[in-house]
């Protein structure tokens, strides 16, 4: 239960921080700017309390290439959707981002030898049409930057995946810290093109809560991770979906429409179903009936 509650607050660090993103988008921040106070605050929060005198060797990667590799995809990810939310409702972007999920049991077969079998691969192709349903593509659906949002789901889905190849090759806290590190070094050089000093009180507080959030949200679910398996806290992932819908109404007047809903909804359950799927796969022999008994 205390693993569970973690993941949820979790999913509302996330919810805030996507807020937070589209506000400032609103007050004119060019993205690239929203994105480096997101990993640069990140990075500083991270780093009291995981340094090198803390943790000693926790920037001595096995796998550095990748690590790299893996921070330069989240970043790809959190600046295209970003640019998404610029023109996107929250709860539009947040029913997109759920496909990943499904990209990464696609694609685990070729890059991991983790094949579907055929249940899971009719789950994948009801997630997708629930993908369509949301962006309705050339039938007057939503607004172009829908394309955004779906490359930085294919980033986030090779983010996904190198995590979970570097799980066996460096610590959580390694990877933690490549995650922000990375980020804010890739974004530098484009700073001075993008920066404007904020007028208002209120953006520079919003700047630092987007990274504030960002942290913490991530911290939270490391330490969910180390409480429970992930077959157990994944399906809570899809509360974001609730947390969405309320901020956007309660911050920007915007409640999604009939079709966001039904699209949404059809990505959630195929996600819920291939949990399901994982789960039964990884039951031992005579699991149930010595639950039954």
């Amino acid at each position: 239960m205390t693993a569970i509650a973690l993941m949820c607050a979790a999913v509302v660090c996330f919810s805030l921080l996507d807020t937070h993103a589209k506000w400032l988008g609103n007050q004119g921040l060019d993205p690239l700017l929203v994105s480096f106070a997101r990993y640069g605050v990140s990075v500083v929060l991270v780093s009291i309390l995981i340094n090198p005198w803390s943790h000693p060797g926790v920037l001595r990667a096995r796998r550095p290439g990748l690590q790299v590799l893996r921070s330069l995809l989240l970043l790809a990810s959190t600046v295209l959707n970003f640019f998404a939310l610029r023109y996107l409702q929250l709860a539009e972007t947040i029913s997109i981002a759920f496909a990943t999920p499904l990209i990464v049991a696609l694609v685990s077969g070729p890059l991991l030898g983790e094949w579907p079998g055929p249940r899971r691969l009719a789950a994948i192709a009801v997630g997708f049409l629930g993908v369509v349903l949301v962006t309705r593509p050339g039938l007057g659906g939503i607004h172009p930057a829908a394309i955004l949002s779906v490359a930085g789901c294919l980033c986030y889905a090779g983010y996904v995946l190198t995590t979970r190849v570097l799980a066996s090759a460096d610590s959580s806290e390694t990877t933690m810290v490549y995650s922000g590190l990375a980020g804010t070094v890739a974004l530098l050089p484009a700073l001075p093109f993008v920066w404007s000093a904020p007028a208002a009180p209120g953006v520079w507080v919003a700047l630092v809560a987007i990274g504030f959030f960002g942290a913490l949200g991530h911290w939270l679910l490391i330490l969910a991770h180390r409480l429970a398996p992930a077959t157990v806290l994944a399906p809570f992932i899809y509360s974001q979906l609730i947390w969405m819908v309320l901020l956007g109404w309660l911050v920007f007047d915007q409640l999604p429409d009939r079709w966001t809903f039904a699209g949404g909804a059809i990505v959630v359950s195929s996600g819920l179903y291939l949990l399901y799927r994982e789960r039964v796969r990884h039951v031992p022999p005579g699991a149930v009936s010595a639950r039954l008994d």
